[in-house]
């Protein structure tokens, strides 16, 4: 199968990470540079802290352990939140943030959610977003449930630094076994323990056998397994860490394929130690013959935010209307982006730098004005980028003595050859480096500064329709500031306008946003008209007009009303240029506003391997589902590629259906060179919803023990409903930053693309019959329409996955394809299976497209040939217990009493 072969990779050592935003490094087997950060919102509590560095020192002791001698921790900074009180043992942070942190300490949620959890949206082996964990859980008031938070910890660091999953599945707590009996979905399977109903009122439980489901032919809902307290099982951390003999992850040996659980689902029946000790941590690690060393912490409190725009107005920015452009984009930066508190400079440079502006200390309108005054007028000389970056870390040790944590926004259009001449400098400085390249020319020797400093990377073509310019800037809101204080885009477009001068549109305020409400119109030759409509229809006055930068603002007081804001533009004259841009902040800092974050899975890829599109929709850390996701992919010379993205778990982009994150392919690469990523998110009135359920990959909840045959209950966790409508539409939109496409070439190519793989293939039986389900793919991927199914089917789920071409093959001569994204059906009658003494029928689905290349394999769906066991007599080992003994005893005696009476009278 011709799938991938020909795929070359760039090996750029500074971009392995791809888009992950940690700084974790491992350096002779232990991981440095952990970042756990306290969010704001966290009442101040030392204890906190100390009890982070217990869990981390616990944690490490346990992964040494767990990974054969070979991992530990070896440094963690803990990050502090700027509104604690001060310490003399707090530093302050250098390229640590919020942004990289690997573990994020957050008041739950929803009230008494404190499961520990990973955020991790993509496939197997995949590095993971944060470790999520709360306040109590730090605490240790948790420690039922979810047992000690250094297992805990050691459980969400293998989703996080290796793309595993867990070994357990709320959504199939059962499943039927070969050996003809309902088991409960775990890793081993040699884990005891006894599946009950357990229910509680008050100080009152009631504990009953499991009933059989009469549609599943498994147990009832609310059956649920309990663990023996003790037993003497090994495996696996990614079960249940909490039990106390569990020190391993399951291995090749003792790991159950059966089970379905999202191990086996997402990452091909392997093993957790599988998956693990292929990772790049392992391949140079040999175990170390002693103890490893504890932990060493470093305590860093978040100050306010320091920044220095060194902005290039070197001749070539007086090309394309550059200059200006920068100017109206530093503007809203200064105006309205920025945050309060925060230290601001800035420099110009061209062929040597001018210090414009030393730092000045945002606290009213007066110094972002004085600060937009000092933008440059002019474009002249060469390009020296390192002599603005040194101009910049010299006004900050003016006011600091140090760099350590300040930022550099750097904004350039052209290349500089002498740009390593400063990269040491940068390297040890502390600092952060943002860089903003404008157009195809920018420099891309500075996006290695970008990633060993920890900065942002974004790109603005030369086509000012498509804001991409303001949108940079936008992107730039501080990482370190709860969520409350960063101004949110609402809107971001543009047209040119040549016959039809008219550009009009809607602008959608919702409840959780509204305060600081800022309308920003650019323009490229004449000022236009500009009408601007309140919900209520009252015309809104009041722009500001600055005919130099060539644009007007408005900014709204007080809190912007709920609803649509209708806009309307008249250019006055052709080809005009127009854009609208509008932000706001949190209305209620007690109320998380709807966010939208982007990214792509690489920053830096190589023609022909795909790209995947990532948007993530939530209200604080809760996802919103039912949202219509849009990407906007833009070339170098201004090229717009447009992808209506998925949250469909299906198609192989999209990992979970209905998690927040909204998916796709990226393939239509047309030139080498940066390309930059906008996202558009809309949720109409009624028609979006936030999840309320548990999130994937946490640390399992133990309902309880099973201790001398009772049952234990531990404290039930708080019954929610699945979702929650929001009654409100929505609109945001927000930079995902750039990326660099290298090896395209110009000459005519094969078919390069498979269809992608189905990862949602269902079955159900109906008598003797079969009905299969799943989510078409595309003949390049998740585009087009494949050319046909093959449906193959076999006793044995290694057999099919690892021997599918000679799989008893389905007849799917009617079954017609239907195009990417739509919802297959198709029934059949299972022919015999080969495999003696076989219990299920598994099935799979291979696509082919016009030129016959093939996907992957699907996820692999079963059927049982019988109806499980239930519960076996009690006199077996408790796996699946039986009727209470106690209870058996008393009904035979009581038989005896009566039969007894009986004969009796009789006589």
């Amino acid at each position: 199968m011709r799938l991938f072969g020909t795929f070359v990779f760039l090996l750029v050592l500074y971009l392995l990470q791809g888009s992950n935003a940690s700084l974790v490094r491992l350096n002779n087997t232990g991981y440095e540079d952990v970042i756990i950060a306290i969010h704001p919102g966290v009442p101040e509590d030392e204890k906190i802290i100390e009890q982070i560095k217990n869990m981390v020192t616990t944690a490490s002791t346990y992964l040494f352990e767990a990974t054969e001698k070979k991992l530990f921790f070896k440094t963690v900074s803990i990050l502090i939140p700027e509104n604690w009180k001060e310490n003399i043992q707090y530093k302050r942070p250098k390229q640590e943030s919020y942004t990289h942190a690997d573990v994020l300490v957050v008041p739950p949620t929803i009230s008494g959610r404190d499961e520990p959890y990973t955020r991790h949206f993509m496939g197997c082996e995949d590095k993971g977003e944060f470790i999520h964990f709360t306040p109590d859980f730090v605490l240790g008031k948790k420690e039922k449930e979810y047992g000690p938070s250094g297992r805990a910890l050691v459980h969400e660091w293998a989703h996080l630094r290796w793309g595993v999953f867990d070994e357990y599945n709320e959504d199939e707590p059962f499943y039927s076994s070969k050996s003809k009996k309902i088991e409960a979905t775990r890793c081993s399977t040699g884990i005891s323990g006894m599946n009950r109903v357990y229910k509680c009122q008050g100080n009152s439980c009631i504990t009953r056998n499991c009933r059989l489901d009469s549609q599943t032919k498994l147990y009832e809902k609310d059956c649920q397994f309990f663990p023996d307290k003790v037993q003497n099982e090994k495996a696996s951390i990614m079960f249940m860490q909490s039990i106390d003999s569990v020190v391993e992850f399951c291995n090749a040996k003792n790991h159950n394929r059966e089970a379905p659980s999202l191990q086996n689902k997402k990452c091909n029946f392997r093993s957790i130690w599988e998956v693990i000790s292929n990772s790049e941590d392992f391949s140079n690690t040999v175990p170390m013959d002693s103890p490893p060393p504890q932990p060493v912490f470093s305590l860093l409190k978040i100050s306010q935010r320091t920044v220095c725009l060194v902005l290039d107005k070197s001749g070539s920015m007086s090309g394309y209307n550059r200059l200006n452009r920068m100017n109206q984009a530093a503007k809203h930066f200064l105006l309205q982006t920025i945050e309060n508190g925060s230290w601001v400079g800035m420099v110009h440079f061209s062929s040597s730098a001018y210090v414009q502006s030393t730092l000045i200390q945002i606290i009213s309108s007066n110094e972002r004005s004085k600060l937009s005054e000092g933008l440059p007028t002019a474009a002249s000389g060469g390009t020296s980028i390192c002599s603005g970056i040194k101009s910049a870390f010299q006004i900050i040790k003016e006011r600091f003595q140090q760099t350590d944590g300040s930022e550099i926004v750097l904004l350039t259009d052209g290349e500089d050859t002498t740009v390593r001449s400063c990269m040491d400098d940068v390297k040890q400085s502390g600092a952060i480096i943002h860089l903003i390249a404008l157009g195809p020319s920018a420099d891309e020797a500075v996006i290695e500064m970008t990633n060993v400093t920890g900065g942002s990377h974004q790109y603005a073509s030369d086509q000012a329709q498509s804001n991409g310019l303001i949108d940079a800037f936008g992107a730039l809101a501080s990482g370190n500031t709860d969520i409350s204080q960063q101004a949110l885009q609402l809107e971001s477009t543009g047209l040119t306008l040549t016959n039809d001068l008219w550009m009009n549109g809607t602008v959608i305020i919702d409840s959780t946003v509204g305060k600081d409400t800022f309308f920003l119109v650019t323009w490229d030759k004449q000022p236009p008209s500009i009408s601007l409509w309140d919900p209520n229809g009252i015309l809104m006055g009041g722009f500001t007009e600055d005919v130099v930068s060539k644009m007007a603002h408005l900014s709204i007081s007080g809190v912007a009303k709920v609803g649509i804001w209708t806009y309307s533009l008249q250019a006055k004259v052709s080809s005009e240029t127009l854009t609208i841009t509008v932000t706001s902040r949190a209305s209620n800092s007690s109320v998380s506003p709807i966010t939208v974050n982007a990214k792509m899975n690489k920053d830096i890829n190589s023609f022909p391997s795909p790209m995947i599109v990532y948007a993530e929709v939530q209200q604080g850390y809760l996802p919103v589902l039912g949202a219509n996701v849009t990407a906007f992919i833009e070339s170098k010379n201004g090229k717009i590629e447009t992808l209506e993205l998925l949250d469909n778990g299906a198609a192989g982009a999209d990992s979970f259906k209905n998690d927040g994150v909204y998916s796709r392919y990226f393939i239509a690469y047309s030139e080498n060179g940066r390309y930059s990523l906008k996202v558009r998110a809309q949720g109409g009135k009624n028609t979006a919803t936030k999840s309320l359920r548990h999130p994937l990959n946490k640390g399992a909840y133990s309902p309880g023990w099973v201790v001398n045959g009772e049952i234990e209950g531990n404290p039930p966790r708080p019954e929610i409903n699945d979702t929650q409508t929001i009654s409100e539409s929505f609109s945001r939109t927000a930079s995902g930053g750039a990326f660099v496409i290298s090896n395209i070439t110009s000459n005519s190519l094969p078919d390069l693309y498979p269809p992608s793989q189905i990862t949602d293939l269902d079955a159900n039986p109906n008598e003797d019959q079969i009905t299969l389900t799943w989510t078409a793919p595309g003949d390049d991927f998740d585009v087009g329409k494949v050319q046909r199914y093959i449906i193959r089917t076999s006793g044995s789920i290694l057999d099919l996955r690892d021997d599918f071409d000679h799989a008893l093959q389905v007849n799917t001569t009617d079954l017609l394809p239907n195009e990417a994204n739509s919802k297959e059906y198709f029934t059949f009658k299972p022919g015999n299976i080969s495999e003696e003494n076989a219990t299920h029928i598994f099935i799979a689905i291979q696509s082919v497209d016009k030129s016959n290349l093939t996907s992957k394999l699907s996820n692999i769906a079963r059927v049982a040939l019988f109806t499980p066991q239930a519960d076996p007599s009690p006199g077996e080992n408790h796996h699946n217990t039986g009727v209470n003994i106690s209870t058996l005893v008393l009904s035979v005696v009581g038989s005896i009493v009566v039969v007894s009476i009986i004969l009796g009278i009789t006589i």
